[in-house]
């Protein structure tokens, strides 16, 4: 049985492809209820997600992805759309209702798109790890029109695309070598 660090990271691997198992309702609950819960500057809290399963909703997925990631998300049961709400700031009163939070951002389009980047991508890494901690795999990726994403899921809100990620059981015969990582004196200082 696997300890929770390698579930998590040491043995998790990026998918690249996907057995034909289905992903119920109620597990993608219940990865919301966990990754709801990790921590955004604010509480701002600014992702949303779309979890794409139907046929019309992956013919309009595809039409948007590179050439490179179509099969990954022709064969996964799900692709998550992580989006960033350019107008979570309105949520603030209710998200973080201690002081006038709302107003820190209010008119400050650069601040608004900085924080929903951030911290929509944090939410997105939370998405992994409770998709993992739930004995789901994962391939998050890139590689898509954002443009067309944003005009396909997200056409008349303030959401914008931020990145996809690719939910099932994975196929162990399509994940690649694991490739090294930085040590940590290259990617780390002691100050």
């Amino acid at each position: 049985m696997q300890t929770t660090t390698e579930r998590l990271f040491t043995e998790a691997r990026t998918q690249n492809g996907y057995r034909p198992t289905a992903v119920s309702d109620e597990q993608l609950r219940a990865l919301y209820d966990l990754l709801k819960w990790g921590p955004t500057s604010a509480n701002s809290s600014p992702a949303r997600f779309q979890f794409v399963r139907s046929a019309e909703g992956k013919a309009k997925l595809l039409a948007c992805v590179s050439v490179g990631n179509a099969q990954k998300v022709k064969e996964a049961p799900v692709t998550v759309i992580i989006g960033m709400d350019l107008s979570f700031h309105d949520k603030l009163p209710v998200l973080f209702p201690h002081t006038d939070a709302r107003s820190w951002f209010a008119g400050n389009e650069a601040k608004i798109h900085e924080t929903a980047f951030r911290n929509s991508s944090l939410q997105g890494g939370y998405l992994i790890l409770a998709a993992r901690a739930l004995g789901l795999d994962c391939g998050p990726m890139s590689g898509f029109d954002a443009a067309k994403m944003d005009a396909a899921f997200w056409a008349g809100t303030t959401v914008k695309t931020n990145f996809i990620c690719t939910l099932g059981e994975g196929d162990p015969t399509k994940v690649l070598a694991r490739n090294l990582r930085l040590p940590f004196d290259e990617a780390c200082r002691l100050v």
